[in-house]
């Protein structure tokens, strides 16, 4: 299977992380301030943003999130000069939508041209790593239609969480200090507003589209290796989930982000690697050209980049759409891979390795190959 081509696209409104600090609800400590800085983040593009509403209930529209996924699907196609009649399959891989059923994927299929017997597929859930799975399920479908296209929509439109957590909030106290409040309910209260503020300004918005075949120009996908809960528990270092209130039709969010996450990433993400290269490992580390590697933060590319001893120059791609973009959720490889792909001369035989993980606690490991 052919990774034929690759578009990104991000919607137009674009803020520095200065610029989100002074629109932040609350004063922010320095030492909050800090540890935003630390992220890695100098800007993103926001679906949505910051605001602050007098309504009871708001009910969040989807057409922008829809609107910037036919736009980044439709540049595909034209780029590869490939219209919806020569699509067999449509893959929609997303976490953040307004909308929790029906799936992104119905939402587009007839908007982007699609006849209603179309082949499609939602991935919901499966946050940063959503992206090898959507290529598993392309190559599936490819090893039974061969002289099909696939088209993959992978969107991470996060402020329709993460601009909503930090509506109104009054305060956001130091980690430090969090630390040393006596009292366990304030502490998990206090700790759930640093958490939210922290994913405020990590996250961005961004749409890829990709499309895949056996047949044309593009890099080779290789085996692609996943591993999910090593330990029965690993899930709850990261999560997102819906909490119930004590009224008729209401609904809660809940997220969480774990201290262990730069650790869990590294130690899965080596297995699933060393299972990957198997036999004449160093010889295929030598023939890596580039590493696409999910833009967790700044201190886990960091980790990644010492853990596998990755030359500057090799990960700088992930370093920029980090700091230009944020974290994507599912979108972050594609964009990091859209960037390399673009911009660099590959030579037959180079290799690009590819490595994700996130939420599940899951991890891939995958090797393109031109």
């Amino acid at each position: 299977m052919r990774m034929l081509q690759l578009s990104a696209v991000v919607p137009e409104l674009k803020y520095s992380t200065n610029e989100l600090m002074e629109a932040f609800p609350c004063r922010i400590p320095q030492g909050v301030r800090q540890n935003i800085l630390n992220l890695g983040v100098s800007q993103r593009h926001l679906i949505d943003v910051v605001h602050s509403s007098s309504q009871p209930e708001e009910i969040l529209d989807g057409n922008a999130l829809v609107n910037l996924c036919i736009e980044a699907c439709e540049q595909s196609l034209e780029s590869a000069n490939l219209s919806a009649d020569d699509i067999g399959y449509f893959i929609a891989a997303y976490d953040a939508s307004p909308f929790l059923c029906p799936g992104l994927s119905s939402l587009l299929a007839r908007k982007l041209g699609f006849k209603p017997y179309i082949k499609h597929v939602n991935i919901q859930g499966m946050a940063c790593a959503a992206f090898p799975t959507a290529l598993e399920l392309a190559r599936d479908h490819l090893a039974t239609y061969p002289y099909d296209h696939v088209l993959l929509c992978v969107s991470g439109a996060n402020s329709y969480w993460f601009s909503n957590q930090v509506q109104r909030m009054k305060e956001v106290m130091e980690i430090r200090k969090i630390g040393l409040l006596r009292d366990k309910g304030r502490r998990e209260v206090e700790l759930r507003k640093w958490i939210a503020t922290m994913e405020f300004f990590l996250f961005g918005d961004g749409v890829a589209s990709i499309i895949v075949g056996n047949e044309g120009n593009g890099p080779t996908v290789n085996k692609i290796l996943n591993i999910t809960n090593l330990r029965t528990e690993d899930y709850l270092a990261g999560y997102a989930r819906l909490v119930a209130l004590n009224e008729p039709f209401k609904f809660g969010f809940h997220s969480h982000l774990s201290r262990d996450l730069p650790k869990l990433g590294v130690e899965y993400t080596a297995i699933a690697f060393e299972k990957l290269l198997g036999k004449k490992a160093e010889k295929k580390m030598d023939a890596i050209r580039k590493w696409a590697v999910h833009t967790g933060s700044r201190r886990i590319l960091d980790n990644m980049a010492e853990h596998y001893g990755i030359p500057s120059e090799k990960l700088e791609e992930s370093y920029e759409v980090l700091t230009n973009h944020g974290n994507l959720a599912g979108a972050s490889l594609p964009f990091i891979l859209e960037k390399t792909i673009s911009e660099g001369k590959f030579s037959k035989g180079d290799l690009i390795s590819m490595l994700d993980f996130g939420w599940g606690f899951s991890a891939s490991a995958c090797m393109l190959e031109f």
